[in-house]
């Protein structure tokens, strides 16, 4: 009798064993889809801040390669329009540079953040316009307008053209706050929320300044970005609070994310893009940070 039982019991421990070794296999073929669990599937739309579009849109591809029934449509619109939209239920993901309690009307109590990167900005010129370095103190008076001609600063003896983003923008929220102290900019000779065409009308408009992530500043991009007071505008500078002008990159859900978009954050959030994505579109993971700041604006060691 005590034979059967001894049987018994080594027959039982070794189907948990079987089953323990199955469950642990599937969790790490699960995990590997690069959805957090099963394949996704289904269709999302995501908005917002066009200089967080790139990471989130090359993230997209890599989602969907990996789970070939998920249909994730990328779009840009400016900051405001992702947050409002996110509000609304217009999109399930809405991309901002700016945290929601930064934006009137935004209901920021009924939204979720999930901080993807941080990204630094900067002025950037025309190369022919003759300097790589200004004092915020300059920058500030060459917005608002009281600096007019690049002579002034020591560069060419050149008219201003200023390219500005729409009042929607994050990327302009993010530069009036820490680049201009919260002064606002005079109309300019353009007004655009796309980044890629801000970095194409300053290449080609003589005499041109308005600001970009430090994404758009590539060996090919054709413009000159500045450094402030000094410092230049590095990752690393950002990273040890060095340079003031950067941003936390925030997709918000409406509540608490579910289904795909659920799936497709986890993914953001993985090491695999966290590690390597990540910096290679020209962000800064939020991990690497060894500063942090909050709605206010009040920066803080880690």
């Amino acid at each position: 009798m005590k034979k059967m039982k001894s049987v018994y019991l080594l027959a039982v421990m070794a189907l948990i064993l079987v089953v323990a070794t199955a469950c642990g296999n599937n969790n790490k073929d699960n995990s590997a889809n690069g959805g957090g669990g099963k394949k996704a599937s289904g269709s999302i739309v995501v908005s917002g801040s066009s200089a967080m579009q790139p990471l989130v849109a090359a993230a997209a591809e890599q989602f969907k390669e990996k789970n070939p029934d998920a249909d994730i449509q990328v779009q840009a619109g400016g900051s405001g329009t992702g947050l409002s939209q996110v509000s609304e239920g217009a999109v399930k993901i809405g991309n901002s540079d700016v945290f929601a309690e930064e934006k009137e009307g935004i209901p920021a109590d009924k939204l979720k953040d999930h901080q993807i990167a941080v990204v630094g900005m900067s002025a950037a010129v025309n190369p022919e316009v003759g300097i790589k370095d200004i004092s915020k103190k300059d920058l500030i008076k060459v917005f608002t307008g009281e600096i007019k001609n690049w002579k002034e600063l020591g560069g060419k003896d050149q008219k201003i053209a200023l390219i500005n983003r729409p009042d929607s923008s994050g990327t302009r929220a993010t530069f009036v706050k820490y680049a201009l102290d919260g002064k606002e900019p005079v109309e300019g000779a353009a007004t655009e929320d796309s980044s890629n065409t801000v970095q194409k009308l300053i290449k080609e408009t003589p005499g041109a300044i308005g600001y970009l992530a430090f994404s758009y500043f590539t060996d090919k991009s054709g413009v000159t970005p500045l450094s402030i007071d000094g410092v230049k505008p590095t990752d690393e500078n950002v990273q040890k609070g060095k340079f003031p002008i950067w941003a936390y990159e925030h997709s918000y859900t409406k509540g608490e994310p579910k289904g795909l978009e659920k799936q497709f954050l986890d993914y953001m959030m993985s090491n695999d893009i966290q590690n390597n994505l990540v910096p290679e579109q020209g962000y800064i993971p939020a991990s690497k940070m060894e500063v942090k700041r909050d709605a206010e604006g009040k920066v803080t060691k880690k």
